[in-house]
């Protein structure tokens, strides 16, 4: 009997390198990792990322470039209307997660896989973006969510894969950062009060001078 195949929304990240050992290892499926570049990627990165896929165990990895399709469908109608959230800043992660969703659901209908997953918590919007795009575009097709599912935090997800020998820097998975062409976004526990703020290590680009002139 083959296996179940899904296709994981995956970045290389804490998250998505979660599900790929829980998916494999726990669940038993054969995980094709797909990465949807939407502008934050280098090439040394893409190969770096596809690298760590296929050492976590994926059956199959593919690289999707969607800069220019986001750019042209999504980013220049958002600057001819100086779109912003609260007046303050751009929709960056939001508006990236749309053009991932339909490059994952479109791959997934391509290969006819049985299911497809991803990596969102419970806490933010990325997990209706994605869900709402996939019941739209692939009907029927099972979604998988473990990290908002088991409702697992940081520190959980990393416990498991230092249990499955997965080595990584995990000082850098403490935050979950999203760089795209129309701005980065880092969360972390400090972001899920109002009370705390990300301090300057957290940001993949530091501040190279403080105060005002």
């Amino acid at each position: 009997m083959s296996k179940k195949t899904v296709v994981l929304a995956y970045s290389g990240g804490l998250d998505t390198s979660y599900c790929v050992k829980y998916l494999t290892e726990d669940k038993g499926y054969e995980v094709h990792s797909v990465l949807v570049d939407t502008g934050g990627f280098s090439p040394e990165e893409l190969i770096a990322v596809e690298e760590r896929a296929y050492k976590m165990g994926v059956i199959h990895h593919e690289n999707v470039f969607a800069t220019q399709d986001f750019y042209q469908q999504c980013i220049r109608y958002m600057i001819y209307g100086n779109t912003l959230r609260n007046n303050t800043y751009p929709l960056s992660v939001s508006a990236e997660r749309v053009f991932q969703a339909k490059a994952i659901a479109e791959y997934a209908r391509k290969t006819g896989a049985d299911a497809v997953a991803h990596g969102s918590t419970g806490a933010g919007n990325d997990q209706v973006r994605f869900d709402m795009i996939f019941n739209i575009m692939i009907p029927g097709v099972e979604v998988i969510t473990p990290i908002r599912d088991m409702k697992l935090s940081r520190e959980a997800e990393i416990e498991y894969l230092k249990s499955k020998g997965v080595e990584m820097d995990w000082s850098k998975n403490k935050y979950s950062i999203n760089q795209g062409i129309w701005g980065t976004s880092v969360g972390g526990k400090e972001t899920l009060t109002s009370d705390q703020y990300l301090p300057n290590d957290a940001f993949p680009r530091q501040c190279t001078r403080e105060g005002s002139e």
